[in-house]
């Protein structure tokens, strides 16, 4: 690719990034509580999103591996398949592919240089823009089927404006509370605004708290809900030597039992397994899913889709495994895995942004773990000094440092072959650090 299009893309990008405001990177000043200026760029693009069907994907952890691997397996079948994801890890791109592949830096210069007049008259936020840009996208590629993942929320979230064949929520916890409310039944709430009128749902997890808002608000919608465990149950899950998991479940309307591999390694994805399959079967009413697609699909989730980040080893002797959940809930599973695994000592890089409920993740963290506080480079990341201090509150030992990379390295410099480092807190923590380990071997 010539200089000359890397330079456009660049220049592209840093007026996405500069001139319109980015939840990302800023946080609350980039929220709008109205889909105006969505509807108005879809208005003016013409209104692509009618040109594909679509999946509509929410809820507050598992979402992005479900996109995937939904995603996956609409490949293996052989669609024309888009997903769209967010935040990216390294490239902005990542958000927008078509069959696994990032949209062209081409696509991106185009895209802005058309439509900057349009832009700078409604002044959208990074998000908004992104979602026209996604759907403008998929049309010209002719999609067959995009698997949408709402960014946040559901109700008020830029993808809301899709009609889609299925809406699926895989879970609710408490994330972005001073947006979305202050319960789980008020962040249910705002995650149900993706239930369409006749539109089949499916709830990936029950919880008490929760489902109650989704059955009434799929009511009044008169929209079919179902759990993902009416369909499927988890049996268990066996690690296999080519960095697989082979999961068995109970396929309760066939009454037998069925095992996928999947090369997507978290324990919590046996649960977000159960929600794909309960999707895929709804799916299969107008899709032709063969169960040779979803098998091939799921076993190559991650590679097809390219899905990182999720419990994903970036290092052995010691084991090293960088993963994104970024709240209690995410952590608490992440955590799980790890006490299952056997290790002399256990050395954590954390990082976190300001605005999550840091007091509630720090609580949960081990005190036996040694620790290398830092922060990510965004502007809503916390200090990492001060992260030290907040830790150092809650009984969490270790010494800061001012990048990811200086953290890791540390951290490897002091870990013998038996350690065990863990890498997460925030999704740009891993980021940063993927990144950076991408600039190394390229």
């Amino acid at each position: 690719m010539s200089n000359h299009i890397n330079d456009d893309y660049q220049r592209s990008l840093d007026y996405l990034l500069s001139q319109l405001p980015m939840f990302q990177r800023i946080g609350k000043a980039a929220y709008k509580d109205n889909l105006d200026n969505t509807l108005a760029l879809d208005q003016h693009l013409g209104h692509p999103h009618r040109s594909f069907k679509t999946v509509h994907v929410a809820g507050t952890n598992g979402k992005g591996s479900v996109s995937h691997m939904l995603a996956a397996i609409f490949q293996s079948a052989g669609y024309n398949t888009g997903l769209y994801t967010s935040p990216h890890l390294i490239d902005f791109r990542e958000r927008i592919k078509v069959n696994g592949q990032m949209l062209s830096k081409e696509f991106v210069v185009d895209f802005v240089a058309k439509h900057s007049p349009f832009f700078e008259q409604l002044n959208p936020s990074f998000f908004e823009l992104t979602v026209a840009m996604a759907f403008d996208y998929f049309r010209q590629q002719e999609i067959d089927i995009a698997i949408v993942e709402v960014g946040m929320g559901g109700r008020l979230d830029s993808t809301n404006i899709i009609s889609p064949d299925l809406c699926v929520i895989t879970n609710i916890g408490y994330d972005h509370t001073q947006f979305l409310g202050d319960t789980l039944a008020k962040i249910a709430a705002e995650k149900a605004g993706i239930i369409k009128p006749k539109t089949p749902v499916i709830i990936g997890e029950y919880q008490s708290e929760t489902f109650p808002v989704f059955k009434s608000i799929a009511k009044e919608r008169n929209a079919p809900l179902a759990l993902a465990t009416d369909y499927f149950t988890f049996d268990y899950a066996l690690q296999t030597v080519n960095e697989k998991q082979n999961i068995q479940v109970l396929n309760k309307t066939e009454n037998q039992a069925q095992t996928y591999s999947l090369d997507l390694l978290g324990h919590y994805q046996h649960k977000n397994i159960l929600t794909v399959l309960a999707a895929i079967h709804l799916l299969k009413t107008n899709w032709n899913l063969s169960e040779s697609a979803i098998n091939e699909g799921l076993k190559n989730a991650a590679r097809r889709s390219g899905l990182k980040g999720r419990w994903q080893i970036i290092g052995r002797n010691p084991l090293c495994v960088a993963d994104t959940g970024h709240n209690a809930e995410g952590i608490s599973l992440v955590l799980e895995q790890i006490y299952r695994h056997p290790w002399k000592n256990l050395r954590i890089v954390l990082g976190m942004v300001d605005d999550k409920d840091i007091a509630k993740v720090l609580a949960l963290m081990p005190k036996d773990a040694d620790y290398y506080f830092t922060r990510a480079s965004i502007p809503r990341a916390m200090h990492h000094d001060k992260l030290k201090e907040l830790a150092h509150e809650a009984g969490l030992v270790g010494k800061a440092y001012p990048t990811v990379l200086q953290a890791y390295l540390a951290a490897k410099q002091n870990a013998d072959a038996h350690d065990f480092i863990y890498v997460g807190g925030s999704t740009f923590v891993v980021a940063d650090l993927l990144a950076e380990l991408e600039k190394e071997e390229s």
